[in-house]
């Protein structure tokens, strides 16, 4: 049974920073392309930043270039988000996901969720 598992969520200041992590159990981590999205009320689903396999590259959303990093540690099949600055914009559940595909067959799994809210 494939089970994602984020942690780290809370509520912080403006300006102040969070880590958030993904332990991964039932899959190796290390083979999947690994995700942070995040959905705030009423709005859809969006993407936050991916990492690849090797860690050689990663993707953010222009939203969060420059104040997010995203890592793995394949050893401890983890993925980590940390967020620095953070503004009332980022507030939003976040979500971890792990995709796999070769050709045309994909898997995807998603974790449950952490709350981030930023606020004064």
């Amino acid at each position: 049974q494939v089970q994602l598992v984020e942690s780290g969520g809370g509520l912080v200041q403006p300006g102040g920073s969070l880590r958030l992590s993904c332990a991964a159990s039932g899959i190796i981590v290390s083979i999947y392309t690994m995700g942070w999205y995040r959905q705030a009320p009423g709005k859809q689903r969006e993407l936050v930043a991916t990492i690849a396999t090797s860690s050689a590259s990663a993707n953010y959303a222009d939203s969060v270039k420059g104040r997010f990093t995203i890592s793995r540690d394949n050893a401890k099949n983890t993925v980590y988000l940390q967020m620095n600055s953070l503004k009332p914009e980022d507030t939003a559940i976040y979500y971890c996901n792990a995709h796999w595909q070769a050709g045309f067959v994909s898997s995807d799994y998603w974790g449950q969720g952490t709350q981030v809210t930023v606020s004064s």
